[in-house]
């Protein structure tokens, strides 16, 4: 792995993947992930807080599948006609500061990345990436990993288009909270020091008017600023009203355009007579597909009950993300 020797605050250290992100290995069974943790060793990098040049990391190998944010808060900044627009990043997320096709031409953006806090990384390197074919639960998580993060770019995407400032901080403040919140006496607390600035580069706001919507909402007491720069949230997280969504998708609905008619299916010529010989030949080819048929039921029964046991241990995680959420919305409610 190539990065700016400035911004490292260790040497480079070795470490097991799966000690350095546990819920990695959440698919696995005891014995599985006891041995990917023997196996599977990653290389760890340190980056001090401020700038982080990834000039050199356009050297990567193509094939590595990129870094593993194991603590502290990446910030990415997608500059464009002097507008920032910054996303944060944090430990499980996965980032690729290097690309197979190289940056857009046509759209000409600056990409920024700067480490909000002390932040560590690991190389997800090709070595590693053949060693993952072994453990395809590791595999789905990651995924499922990448799966997320876009789901909270959209999630980010949809606040910055609300209205009022303040109704688009207070969202962004529980969208956060959800990742990073902690239940304290007072409310749900958000351990992260975000400016004014940041916050405005991330709903899509000037740095006035942002200060201007957090003096309000400071003045009814929904989100308070600490001494130490953390925030602290007092009210309930923002849900849309009934029906409201459906209303929405309808009208979506509405504009899109009609199917057209099915087409009359083509007519079926008749089949042509059998060549004499062939009967032979298309007889074994039959007996061929069975058989291939057989064993790929058997393979598929035993795909089967992998995946149900799976799906068993997808679930039970689900349920402990629901028991959280429900703590810390119930803490809230137990605040106002």
């Amino acid at each position: 792995m190539a990065a700016s020797t400035a911004h490292r605050a260790h040497r480079d250290a070795a470490g097991s993947l799966l000690e350095l992100d546990p819920e990695l290995g959440c698919l696995l069974t005891p014995e599985r992930r006891s041995a990917a943790a023997r196996e599977l060793r990653v290389r760890v990098s340190a980056l001090a807080t401020g700038e982080w040049d990834v000039g050199r990391l356009g050297e990567a190998d193509p094939a590595h599948y990129g870094l593993l944010v194991v603590d502290g808060v990446l910030a990415r900044e997608v500059v464009l006609s002097m507008m920032v627009s910054t996303e944060l990043l944090g430990p499980g997320d996965i980032v690729r500061p290097w690309r197979i096709e190289g940056e857009p031409l046509l759209l000409s953006v600056t990409v920024r990345w700067n480490a909000l806090s002390p932040v560590r990384v690991a190389l997800l390197d090709r070595r590693v990436a053949t060693q993952l074919g072994a453990y395809p639960e590791i595999g789905a998580v990651l995924v499922d990993r990448l799966a997320g993060r876009a789901q909270r770019l959209a999630v980010t995407q949809a606040i910055s288009q609300l209205n009022r400032v303040e109704d688009r901080l207070v969202a962004l403040f529980w969208h956060l909270a959800e990742r990073w919140g902690r239940v304290a006496p007072e409310g749900i607390a958000l351990p992260l020091a975000l400016p004014h600035r940041l916050l405005g580069e991330i709903v899509g706001a000037r740095r006035p008017t942002v200060s201007s919507a957090l003096a309000e909402l400071a003045r009814t007491g929904r989100v308070v600023r600490r001494e130490d720069g953390t925030w602290l949230l007092t009210g309930e997280a923002p849900s849309p009203a009934e029906g409201e969504e459906g209303e929405v998708v309808r009208q979506r609905r509405r504009l899109m355009p009609e199917p057209r008619a099915a087409e009359e299916p083509p007519h079926e010529s008749a089949p042509a007579p059998m060549a004499s010989g062939r009967g032979e030949e298309l007889r074994a080819s039959f007996e061929a597909a069975h058989e291939t048929a057989a064993r790929r039921g058997r393979d598929l029964e035993v795909l089967q009950v992998e995946t149900t046991a799976l799906r068993a241990r997808t679930d039970a995680l689900r349920r402990e993300r629901a028991e959280r959420l429900e703590r810390l919305r119930s803490a809230a409610r137990r605040r106002r």
